[in-house]
């Protein structure tokens, strides 16, 4: 009888899943699999927000497998041990996986490769798998807008059904979900959005039903909220970026919406090129960034001074999640008014953002510093004006900074007109002279 192991890593669903598709249509019984891998819960990923998060899909993961016959095996230890273990246990022939972009998942994929099993990688956690699109003469994009040229007028695969039903050897252990308490101490934001398939889902149904429509004009509206908020569930593959495409294409107001989609598979085949861009410039500008361990730990509280930049960084804090905008803005702070190294907001950020994806935030992070892939990469974003232009009326500022709900209007937005508003701090910096000393240098 053939069987086969799904080991199952950033694609917690049973919906649009390649590795599963083709492991059902190939093997007679099939072994679901996820593995807490200890040298990802020994790193950086380990923060409370990712891993209730993670908690909670692989549990919603575990009901929908249940629902079709089969359910999920769940070992904690070094990836490729267990899942070897597991292929022992149940004399499996073939492991199923979605292939994956880090360095560290391409070595895990080769350290499988080379185990006495077959080992297929399928498409799944991007819309366009990494490598497909190549520029003449080059290895990768370098640039979004041409790549977003090639990546709306490709062909894309098709949207795979869940199975009808799985078969599961019998005998096997199953293994327990653990408790958050059981894997890493602390608390997770008080409003973290609940985790797994089945919410991610019903967001999207919302977003496609009543958000898309207007993406376009919101986008950048922060008191709107008219983001999709699909990127938690898009980075445990929760949702099928691919279904995702699919089901927005062809409605009112999507081609924004679709650059979104373009922008996080930009950002995955730079990294599958250059894995150490997760941690190093991209390109390098001899900066030296300045030691202001002051300054990073105000705005990582949200004490700047500088209203929209606070609140944007309690959001954070509050929701797991910042907006875009926001996230922007308070880079470009960071890196250009404070002059401190992206290396180190980028890993606030992942301390704390449940979307908090290797990629993106690397990707993001060295965009808005001036070393990654902008192609204006000394701009700077001002906050001030960027707050008049993006929240006019000071609602989103006030609904994360209660000291300022007695401000009216947009005077919520004039730092030097706030020092008698008791509890706030005053500006860490003069905005103007600070990006006029980043440009100078």
């Amino acid at each position: 009888m053939r069987r086969a192991v799904v080991l199952f890593t950033r694609d917690l669903r049973v919906h649009d899943h390649p590795a599963l598709a083709q492991a059902v249509s190939e093997a007679e019984q099939v072994v679901p699999l996820f593995v807490l891998d200890e040298a990802i819960l020994g790193s950086s990923f380990a923060a409370p927000n990712r891993i209730r998060f993670l908690l909670d899909s692989l549990a919603d993961l575990r009901r929908s497998l249940r629902g079709l016959g089969g359910t999920l095996l769940v070992r904690r230890g070094d990836v490729v041990g267990e899942t070897m273990r597991v292929v022992g246990d149940c004399r499996a022939e073939t492991v199923f996986l979605s292939a994956d972009v880090s360095a560290y998942a391409q070595a895990r994929a080769r350290a499988l490769a080379v185990e006495r099993v077959a080992v297929r990688t399928c498409p799944g956690v991007t819309v366009v798998p990494p490598g497909e699109l190549l520029p003449a003469g080059g290895d990768h994009f370098r640039v979004f807008t041409p790549y977003w040229r090639r990546w709306a007028e490709t062909e894309l695969r098709p949207i795979h059904r869940p199975p009808r039903r799985l078969s599961v050897p019998s005998g096997l252990a199953v293994g327990r979900l653990p408790r958050l308490a059981d894997i890493v101490p602390g608390e997770p934001s008080p409003d973290l959005p609940a985790g797994g398939e089945e919410a991610g889902r019903a967001r999207l149904r919302r977003w496609l039903r009543t958000g898309l429509d207007r993406y376009a004009e919101l986008q950048d509206d922060l008191a709107a909220d008219g983001t999709s908020r699909l990127s938690p569930y898009l980075h445990f593959g929760c949702l099928s970026p691919r279904e995702v495409a699919g089901r927005a294409a062809g409605r009112p107001g999507t081609e924004p919406f679709l650059r979104q989609l373009a922008w996080r598979d930009f950002f995955h085949q730079v990294l599958a090129a250059r894995p150490a861009a997760a941690h190093e410039d991209y390109r390098p500008r001899r900066r030296r960034w300045h030691e202001d361990e002051d300054g990073l730990e105000a705005w990582k509280g949200g004490r700047t001074g500088f209203p929209l930049v606070d609140a944007g960084m309690r959001q954070l804090a509050r929701e797991g999640w910042m907006h875009n905008r926001a996230r922007l803005v308070a880079g470009s702070f960071l890196t250009k008014d404070l002059y401190v190294d992206w290396r180190l907001g980028a890993a606030h950020f992942y301390d704390l953002l449940v979307d908090g994806d290797l990629a993106q935030n690397a990707g993001n992070w060295q965009w808005v510093a001036g070393t990654g892939t902008d192609t204006r990469p000394n701009r700077v974003l001002n906050p001030t004006l960027q707050a008049r232009r993006h929240d006019p009326e000071g609602k989103y500022v006030r609904r994360y900074v209660p000291e300022l709900a007695d401000v009216q209007g947009a005077a919520v937005h004039e730092p030097w007109k706030l020092g008698g508003v008791r509890g706030y701090p005053p500006p860490l910096v003069d905005h103007a002279e600070a990006a006029a000393r980043f440009r100078r240098t």
